[in-house]
């Protein structure tokens, strides 16, 4: 795998009262998606070595709240690459600094296409499945992409 292969990516980030919903105390939905955002983005240029944008967005789980001040840590990893597109999945852990207690947050999939300087979709490396847990990963990112394709053609003849 060259360093352009990289197929994980790890960021934490304090979550500070910018942040925060109108209650003041926990972070506000749309700034953790557009963090996920960010993280699907980063993952996926650091796998191909290119430019990427977001085709979409399946299944954001808000499993609980963020306090304002924890620290949030997104473990982000290539799960499966087609011809111009790859899944990031996304696993979110919020740490309260004080107690260093720790709660599973947010899990999500992304579908990034490659894109060169002017736009286009371009081929990415195809994924290296070196372990059992790659392997299980790809194997339910082609699930999620097979009920994809299914909902589209099924919303099509409606």
């Amino acid at each position: 795998m060259t360093k352009t292969q990289e197929k994980s990516l790890t960021m934490t980030m304090l979550m500070t009262p910018d942040k925060a919903n109108f209650s003041g105390n926990i972070v506000n939905g749309g700034e953790i998606l557009k963090m996920l955002d960010h993280v699907a983005y980063a993952c996926s240029v650091r796998y191909t070595g290119d430019y990427a944008v977001t085709l979409s967005v399946d299944m954001v789980l808000f499993k609980n709240p963020i306090k304002i001040g924890s620290l949030v840590t997104f473990y982000a990893s290539v799960n499966y690459t087609g011809r111009t597109s790859m899944e990031i999945g996304i696993k979110v852990i919020s740490e309260d600094v004080k107690n260093r207690e720790t709660k599973h947050t947010n899990i999500c999939y992304f579908t990034m296409v490659s894109v060169d300087e002017d736009g286009n979709s371009k081929a990415v490396p195809k994924l290296i499945l070196e372990s059992d847990d790659d392997k299980r990963r790809y194997n339910d990112a082609l699930r999620r992409k097979e009920g994809r394709i299914k909902e589209r053609n099924f919303s099509s003849i409606l």
